[in-house]
């Protein structure tokens, strides 16, 4: 018996709550059906939950604002919904109470409803961000304090009815195709935010404009002179010339991806593995090049075995023993290793002489003593004894002959280099190695050879 008190107190209450909802104001229905008419006649990318069992009052709705009674609907707020298409006439214009409309970044356009810009209570109007095209009326409604067209696609001449805005606060219609001149705007003493950048407007800057507001806010219209701009009026400014407008909302600087700065990095280590490899290839040619013009030089070899000197030369000043012997080595070496080929290498026996019998090689020649008998035009002549003790052979060595094998050969057997020019004796044979332009004479006695 307790607890039928507590039960009738809580039927009680649930009754006069019940009651309560019931009777709480709700928009008329007509304003109902314009969001219905709106929202079916606007194809939308998301669902915005209208008429659904939890939400049966429109104030309820997702993106409606009522007034505190929630007698009236005075705000629609649907940003970045997804919104596509033209906006159907004779659906929020006849929220007669409506103060802020809000549809900006949706994808909507065509021209903007008369019906819309009529509401005599509307005071924020925000449609940037959208493809809204035509000309914008110019019976807009005086309680205008915010009117936000950025971004879109209207053209025309800005009317002047604007000016008899007198509570507007700020005014965006950048990056449209606006045309004419600009209106002087000079009734607009409440006017704090403006901007008709981005247009294709011309003539000169209202001073009443020009002075109160940067030039960021006239930029992009080429054809628009005077203050702020640095373009004085009396410079003819190039026609037909637009710039595009920047991506509204985008005023960061652009960084670089985590792809292009990879791109940027490989593409660095490319190029500078290329300059290594070229580098290294450069460097090798040059190597090359160096080497092969050393080798195509001949070097003076320096003899392991040659002609051993005697200790004293048998006549006069005649010159340095110790060199001259070096020369005849370095000249036979030559001779003994030019080329590899036996025929630049071996004793060719021009005349007659060598039918007496007489023969040596080159070996023989490399092992003998030699000293210096004399110089003349034709080269230098040595004395030199083979190791058997009793030959003795003159060496001349020629200088500047300019012939090859067979005419060296033919001009010795012929001409007879060997005469008594240094020796009064009869010659009893004459070797040359024709290579290195080297004569023997080789001669009985040289007891009366003198130069």
């Amino acid at each position: 018996m307790a607890a039928l008190p507590t039960l009738l107190l809580l039927a009680l209450a649930l009754a006069i709550t019940t009651t309560n909802a019931a009777a709480q104001p709700t928009p008329p229905q007509r304003e109902r059906l314009a969001l219905q008419a709106f929202l079916a006649g606007t194809p939308h990318e998301r669902s915005l939950g209208w008429n659904a069992p939890s939400a049966p009052s429109p104030c309820l709705w997702f993106g409606v604002v009522c007034d505190a009674s929630n007698a009236t609907v005075v705000a629609v707020r649907l940003p970045g919904v997804g919104l596509v298409g033209a906006l159907p006439a004779s659906t929020l214009g006849n929220l007669r109470g409506l103060r802020t409309l809000s549809l900006r970044s949706n994808r909507l356009s065509g021209p903007i409803p008369a019906d819309l810009l009529a509401l005599p209570a509307l005071r924020s109007l925000y449609l940037q961000g959208n493809r809204l095209s035509g000309r914008l009326p110019g019976d807009l409604p005086s309680s205008l304090h915010h009117l936000s067209l950025s971004g879109n696609e209207l053209d025309g001449e800005i009317p002047e009815s604007l000016d008899g805005l007198l509570e507007l606060r700020s005014l965006r219609l950048d990056g449209n195709k606006f045309s004419g001149a600009l209106p002087s705007l000079s009734a607009l003493r409440r006017l704090e935010v403006f901007n008709v950048s981005y247009n294709r407007l011309n003539g000169s800057i209202p001073s009443s404009l020009g002075s109160r507001f940067p030039r960021e806010s006239f930029a992009g219209n080429l054809q628009l002179c005077g203050e702020p701009l640095d373009r004085p009026c009396d410079e003819s400014p190039s026609p037909g010339v637009v710039i595009p407008p920047p991506v509204p909302g985008n005023t960061k600087k652009r960084r670089l991806s985590g792809a292009g700065v990879t791109a940027i990095a490989v593409g660095a280590g490319a190029g500078a593995l290329f300059a290594l490899v070229l580098f290294v290839l450069c460097f090798v040619h040059r190597r090359r090049r160096r080497d092969a013009n050393t080798n195509n030089k001949m070097p003076t070899p320096t003899p392991t075995r040659g002609f051993t000197p005697s200790t004293a030369p048998t006549s006069g000043d005649m010159g340095d023993i110790t060199s001259s012997s070096k020369e005849i080595a370095a000249a036979a070496a030559a001779a003994a290793s030019g080329g590899g080929e036996s025929q630049r290498s071996r004793l060719v026996f021009v005349g007659n002489t060598h039918k007496d019998g007489y023969g040596f090689d080159l070996e023989d020649l490399l092992r003998a003593s030699a000293e210096v008998l004399g110089k003349g035009g034709g080269g230098t002549s040595y004395k030199a004894v083979l190791e058997d003790g009793t030959t003795t052979v003159v060496v001349k060595r020629l200088k500047d002959v300019a012939a090859g094998r067979r005419e060296f050969a033919a001009a010795v057997e012929c001409h007879s280099l060997i005469t008594a020019r240094f020796c009064r004796l009869p010659l009893v044979l004459v070797v040359c190695v024709i290579a290195s332009k080297l004569c023997v004479n080789w001669v009985k006695e040289l007891s009366d050879c003198s130069e």
